[in-house]
């Protein structure tokens, strides 16, 4: 098999639209680290690139592991893809890799589909001789992805749901304060998921001087640093996430900053998931037509 020629070799549905995929990618395998990224490109007559996180990856079978929810056009074309399909391209790993060594105990909180890059982080400080802590939220049960694969390496793992279908009925923040207010504290947290998630895991740690490491990963667009479009102000100055990141101390972003310049863009993203669909009724009509004949 080509090394570049980006087969998909697994594909399986997490949840409603989120989807996990193992790509042939042995170069990006062989190099890629904890907290990095990849751009790709599902054809070539749709050249959108998109920034996805690396959710794993095996060296020796030459592959690499991506989760993604289906939200706009690309995410959608992707979706579409089977076992067998390829990818137009793929580029990376991307971006600064997580710094990981033993600091003690370490709590890796996931929201959502922030699960998904938070599993090689957890992963990689486990590894390291932490003692691992994980919280995972979702929604509800059926939102919940990876509890399996985290529950194989974690010490101990805390399921919260919003309506309480599964573990917890809780936000991710209160096992959080819960484990800060324990001695001895967590040496170290890391929250991945959406901004406002982050921001008040930010705000629970604050008081007990626990350490906090996010990923804004949300916000990157063209995942190379020439848009701008995921600039994000930390401690007072500019950084890029794509280019600096995707990892910043969470004690120090402005996340109110953020989440501004992320609504910024859902008019985009709204258009964009309507030509999805579009798209998507014009590849049926054809299809259609071909029968007739």
């Amino acid at each position: 098999m080509n090394p570049t020629d980006y087969a998909i070799l697994y594909k399986r549905q997490l949840s409603e639209n989120v989807y996990m995929m193992r790509i042939h990618a042995p170069y990006i395998a062989a190099e890629r680290k904890p907290g990095q990224f990849i751009l790709l490109s599902v054809d070539e007559s749709y050249g959108e690139r998109i920034p996805l996180t690396i959710a794993d990856a095996d060296a020796a079978a030459g592959s690499i592991t991506i989760i993604f929810q289906k939200v706009g056009l690309t995410t959608t074309l992707l979706a579409d893809l089977e076992v067998g399909d390829h990818l137009a391209a793929v580029l990376g790993p991307l971006g600064q890799p997580t710094h990981v060594s033993k600091v003690g105990t370490v709590v890796c909180v996931g929201g959502g589909i922030g699960v998904a890059p938070m599993h090689p982080i957890a992963k990689a400080f486990k590894s390291a001789g932490n003692r691992l802590i994980c919280i995972l939220g979702a929604r509800n049960k059926d939102l919940v992805i990876l509890e399996d694969e985290i529950r194989a390496f974690a010490d101990e793992v805390i399921v919260c749901t919003d309506d309480g279908s599964a573990g917890r009925k809780a936000l991710v923040t209160a096992p959080l304060k819960e484990l800060c207010e324990q001695m001895p504290r967590p040496d170290l947290s890391i929250a991945i998921g959406p901004p406002i998630m982050m921001k008040f895991c930010a705000e629970t740690v604050r008081p007990y001087g626990v350490p906090l490491i996010v990923s804004l990963n949300t916000i990157m667009v063209d995942g190379t640093g020439m848009c701008g479009g995921c600039r994000v102000t930390v401690g007072g100055e500019t950084k890029f996430v794509c280019v600096d990141g995707p990892e910043f101390d969470g004690l120090k972003v402005d996340f109110d900053g953020m989440m501004k310049r992320l609504q910024a863009y859902r008019p985009q993203e709204q258009r964009m998931a309507a030509e999805g669909q579009e798209h998507q009724c014009r590849m049926m009509a054809q299809a259609e037509k071909l029968e007739k004949k």
